[in-house]
């Protein structure tokens, strides 16, 4: 189990990517302002079936890479910390914006279904689980695999929550939304500066995460 500190950095650092629109957001910020607050709300918990893959996968894939070889585990380190940074970059010099297009309405279990696959295939998050996450995994304190558990609930638990004001608010706001490309544009250079930091963290600050 990884000591409070380390926890409380965590759970900072994944409000911070979280709050981020990336796939996940722009998909339930689309179907709340189409559909309404249920639609939104079943779109949350479809992104967060796919978030357990993510949480499985990287307890799996990232307790193999650290026991294989530590060179193979900090190149996957600065791969992902490099494409967060470019994520960052495109974010900051996108031209337009559109966080909330029209869609036609679908089904409760499509929405769920849909926000799964979203999710899975989200590279924002995988990103995450693969470069950022295992910074704060430390073999010292006992199997990573557990660890990774343990980190991976936390992001999705406070997942829920992010996502889950999201859909509320947008639902809320969904004709300002449709109007407002301004808004748009200026969650993109807000993103773009959390990408970055993130990946800058990912790149340099891991051993310290380790450590806290």
């Amino acid at each position: 189990m990884p000591p409070i500190t380390t926890l409380a950095i965590f759970a900072a650092a994944t409000l911070a990517l979280l709050l981020v629109p990336g796939p996940a957001v722009v998909y339930i910020v689309t179907r709340s302002v189409a559909q309404g607050r249920t639609a939104g709300l079943v779109s949350v918990a479809g992104i967060h079936a796919g978030s357990v893959v993510h949480v499985a996968a990287a307890a799996l894939g990232v307790s193999a890479l650290l026991a294989a070889s530590a060179t193979a585990f900090a190149l996957v380190k600065y791969l992902g910390a490099a494409y967060l940074v470019y994520l960052g970059l495109r974010k900051l010099f996108s031209r337009t914006g559109d966080l909330a297009k029209e869609v036609a309405p679908v089904s409760g279990p499509r929405l769920f279904g849909e926000g799964f696959v979203v999710n899975v295939l989200n590279p924002k998050t995988a990103i995450f689980f693969l470069a950022f996450l295992p910074q704060f995994v430390d073999p010292a304190l006992g199997p990573v695999a557990g660890q990774i558990v343990v980190l991976g609930l936390i992001w999705i638990a406070l997942g829920m929550a992010s996502d889950g004001s999201y859909a509320l608010l947008s639902a809320a706001l969904a004709g300002r939304l449709r109007r407002s490309p301004r808004a748009s544009r200026r969650l993109d250079i807000a993103s773009g500066l959390v990408y970055i930091g993130l990946g800058a963290v990912a790149a340099f600050a891991g051993d310290g995460a380790r450590k806290a």
